[in-house]
């Protein structure tokens, strides 16, 4: 059972990136899927998951309207295209495959990818 996220690197601000998360071992069908980061110094944090069937996403509120999460159950892999890029996106980005139902749960997890925003 394997994620494996991919896709980030060195962009600057207002510029685009998506990362990609492919699952071996496993079928993503009956699996939300969430991203998260985490900053230098600070907490791991949700931001964006979309439920198994798709009909169900969340964005982070500094995200919205800038980032958009997709999946791909034919290939078993996730995406979470990142537009108008901040600084304050400087993240290691890591994504989940979990449970949605009041809230989403991760489960298992892939390594993380970084994503550096800066001029």
């Amino acid at each position: 059972v394997q994620l494996q996220a991919s896709g980030g690197g060195l962009v600057q601000p207002g510029e685009s990136l998506r990362l990609s998360c492919v699952a071996s071992g496993f079928s993503l069908d009956y699996y939300a899927i969430g991203w998260f980061r985490q900053a230098p110094g600070k907490q791991r944090e949700l931001v964006a998951f979309i439920s198994s069937g798709g009909w169900t996403k969340y964005y982070a509120d500094d995200v919205k309207g800038r980032f958009s999460i997709s999946r791909d159950n034919v290939k078993n892999t996730a995406y979470l295209q990142m537009n108008s890029l901040k600084p304050e996106d400087t993240a290691i980005y890591y994504c989940s495959a979990g449970a949605y139902s009041m809230e989403y749960v991760p489960g298992y997890w892939g390594q993380g990818t970084l994503v550096t925003v800066s001029s």
